[in-house]
This record gives structure tokens, sequence and C-alpha cells, in this order.
């Protein structure tokens, strides 16, 4: 489906070489398509309109996106709201540390259920285990900040909570080293990533640099018989400046 949007849109715009589909040809293929869904499963269908959802074998790495962003955003309006007396800052704040709790919860769930299925060895083991160290830190600083807020009184938007402020600031840092942990794990050591990106690796990428080979003969046991090397054709030696044929 992505692939014929993208060969229509060059037709559509004007743009492109021409060498895509035209306007009736991009129809056709469209109708083909719809109709080609009618053979296929719901399994089957949802694969073609996401196939990098359906290519995952857990949804960890789908969720965590979303208590990342909720967690930061949290975080800075409601630490700038407070310092600067903006209660309106902390109320929108509110929704954001409850979503962010809760899509923490589900993370960390399935997690724990990434690390036992993603084949790993014992340099990405260790680091998974701190990466869970700050996820469950990061939940359960969640937890502890929205049982606050959901009992706190009604003068609590109104009031710098310094306390509260460095409680976030410490769960906003542990995200981000829990973050950057987990991106070494995918990004460095391929975690969880079928082994095909080295294949498209463009050969531009690809540098091979060849060193000179020196012939020296101030090492010992150099020997010029015949087994070691033919001496047939005649060539030139220099040493220390004086040159002479073998």
């Amino acid at each position: 489906m992505i692939d014929l949007i993208f060969d229509v849109l060059p037709q559509i715009h004007g743009g492109g070489d021409h060498q895509g589909l035209g306007a009736v040809k991009g129809l056709e293929a469209f109708l083909t398509f719809i109709e080609s869904l009618t053979t296929k499963s719901p399994a089957e269908i949802f694969t073609v309109f996401m196939p990098g959802i359906s290519a995952m074998d857990n949804i960890h790495p789908l969720l965590v996106h979303f208590p990342i962003a909720l967690f930061l955003l949290f975080f800075f309006a409601d630490t700038v709201g407070g310092l600067f007396s903006k209660p309106a800052w902390r109320q929108f704040a509110t929704p954001l540390l409850y979503l962010g709790t809760i899509t923490a919860i589900l993370t960390v769930t399935a997690g724990f259920q990434a690390a036992y299925s993603a084949p790993h060895n014992d340099v990405t083991h260790a680091i998974m285990l701190r990466h869970q160290t700050f996820g469950i830190t990061v939940t359960v600083l969640a937890l502890l900040l929205s049982i606050r807020r959901l009992f706190a009184a009604d003068s609590f938007l109104y009031t710098k909570t310094y306390g509260y402020f460095a409680i976030s600031g410490i769960l906003a840092l542990c995200l981000t080293l829990g973050a950057d942990l987990g991106g070494l794990m995918v990004y460095q050591h391929g975690v969880a990533v079928a082994p095909v990106m080295k294949h498209n690796l463009p050969v531009t990428t690809i540098i091979v640099e060849q060193v000179p080979l020196s012939h020296k003969h101030d090492s010992p046991a150099h020997t010029h018989d015949s087994t070691a090397h033919s001496h047939d054709s005649a060539h030139i030696h220099s040493h220390n400046g004086q040159e002479h044929t073998h």
C-alpha cells in the first residue's frame, strides 16, 4: 500500500521523471490492491497496512515512546509551572503524569516479556539488567508522584513543592539513562533486530586501505634461496643508499 502511494504521488504533483504509475494505471493498481484484500485474512491485512508493527516480536519498542514523551513533558510543565507560579501549567501536567504512569506499567510489563524472548549474549544481558532497573525505578517514582498528586490538597498546584520537583527530576534522569541503554542494545548490539542491516550498506561506505609492503633486509634470518621466492627476473634492492642487482 505504501509503495503504491509513493508511485502515484509524483504523477499527481507533476514531479519525478514520469517513469512511475500514470493516473489511469495508478487507479487500476489501487483497485487491484483493494480486490486483493478480499482474499486475505485479518492478520494478513494488518501486515499489509502496518508492516513495521507486524515485524515486531514484542510491542515493548512501540510502547516505550509513550512514557518517554509524557514524562518529559510532565516534568517540564510541572516544574516550570510551579517555579513561576503558573497553576494552569501544573493542571496541564497532571493528566500527563497519570497517562505516563499507565504506559510505563505496560511498557515495563512488555519489557520483561521481551527480555525472555529476545536472544542476547552475556554483554547485552548486563546492559539489559541495568535497563530494567532504570525502567522499574521510573515506574515506581511515577506511581509515588501520581499517588501524592491524587490525594493532594487543592493548594498543591499553587505551592512551590521543591521536593516534588526533585523527585520528578530524578524520574526524568532515570528515564533518560534507561532510554540511552535501550538505544545501546538496539543500535550497537542489534538486540531484537534482524541481522540484515549489513546487507543494506552502500558500497561507497566500505573503505579498503592498502598498506604497501616494505621489503626490509635488516631483519635476521632473511634467506634468498629458491624455496623462499624466485629471483629469475632481475630486481634492484637498496642497502643504505647503495643499489645492487640480484
